[in-house]
C-alpha cells in the first residue's frame, strides 16, 4: 500500500547517569570521554578532532573555531552554545539535544545525523552538504540559510522555524515535514521532492515553480 502520510521524526529521549564536572583542561583530540558535564568553559580555538562524547552534558560552552572534524556526539545534552564559527565537518550525532545556541556559520558537511533536536536557537548558515539526516527536529528556530545541498535525508521536521534560505539542490528527501515553519527563498527546487508542504507555502512557491518549468502566467 502506498504511504498517504508524511512519518515524523523518531527522536529518543535522554537520560543521563550521574555525570562528573569537568573543567575541560585536559581534553585532547581523539580523547573518548563518558558521563561528564561541562559548564561555562571557552573551549575557543581548541582542537578537538576526531574527540568522542558520550553521555555528556554541555551548558554556557564557547567553542568558536574549535576544531571539531571527526567528532562523535552520542547521547549528549547542550544549552547555551556559543561560537560565530562552528567547525564540525564530517561529524558523527546520536541521540542529541541542543537547546538555545547561538551559532554563526555552521560547517557540519558531510555530518551524520540520527535522532538529533534543535530546539529555541538561532544560527546564520548551516552548511549540511552531503551529510546524512535522520529522525531530526528542528522547533523554534532562527536560520539565516539552511544548506542541504546533496544531502540524503529521512524523517526531518521544521517546526514553526523562521529560515532565510533553503538551499536544497541534488538532495535526497523522504519524509521532510516543512509545514508550520516560514521560507524567505527557496533554491534547487528539484530537490523539494518527498518534502511536505501547506497550502500557504505552495501559494508562495507558485511562482518559483513556474519559472523552474518555464511556464508564462497570463
Amino acid at each position: 500500500m502506498a504511504q498517504t502520510t508524511t512519518r515524523k521524526a523518531l527522536i529518543d529521549r535522554i537520560i543521563l547517569p550521574d555525570l562528573v564536572d569537568d573543567d575541560g583542561v585536559l581534553l585532547r583530540s581523539g580523547d573518548a570521554r563518558e558521563a561528564e558535564r561541562y559548564t561555562g568553559l571557552d573551549l575557543d580555538g581548541r582542537d578537538l578532532t576526531g574527540i568522542t562524547f558520550e553521555e555528556c552534558e554541555f551548558s554556557r560552552v564557547s567553542l568558536h573555531e574549535t576544531a571539531l572534524r571527526g567528532a562523535s556526539f552520542s547521547e549528549c545534552l547542550a544549552t547555551d552554545l556559543h561560537a560565530p564559527v562552528f567547525s564540525a565537518p564530517r561529524s558523527s550525532w546520536r541521540d542529541v539535544r541542543i537547546e538555545h545556541a547561538r551559532l554563526g556559520s555552521v560547517e557540519t558537511y558531510e555530518a551524520t545525523m540520527r535522532s538529533v533536536h534543535i530546539d529555541g536557537s538561532k544560527l546564520d548558515f548551516v552548511n549540511l552538504r552531503n551529510a546524512t539526516l535522520t529522525d531530526m527536529l528542528l522547533s523554534d528556530c532562527i536560520i539565516e540559510e539552511l544548506d542541504l545541498g546533496s544531502a540524503t535525508v529521512q524523517r526531518l521536521e521544521l517546526q514553526n522555524c523562521r529560515i532565510g534560505t533553503l538551499e536544497i539542490g541534488g538532495a535526497q528527501l523522504k519524509d521532510v515535514d516543512l509545514r508550520s515553519s516560514d521560507f524567505s527563498a527557496v533554491h534547487g527546487l528539484e530537490g523539494l521532492r518527498g518534502a511536505t508542504i501547506d497550502d500557504a507555502q505552495l501559494s508562495l512557491l507558485a511562482p518559483l515553480l513556474a519559472a523552474h518549468l518555464g511556464l508564462r502566467v497570463e
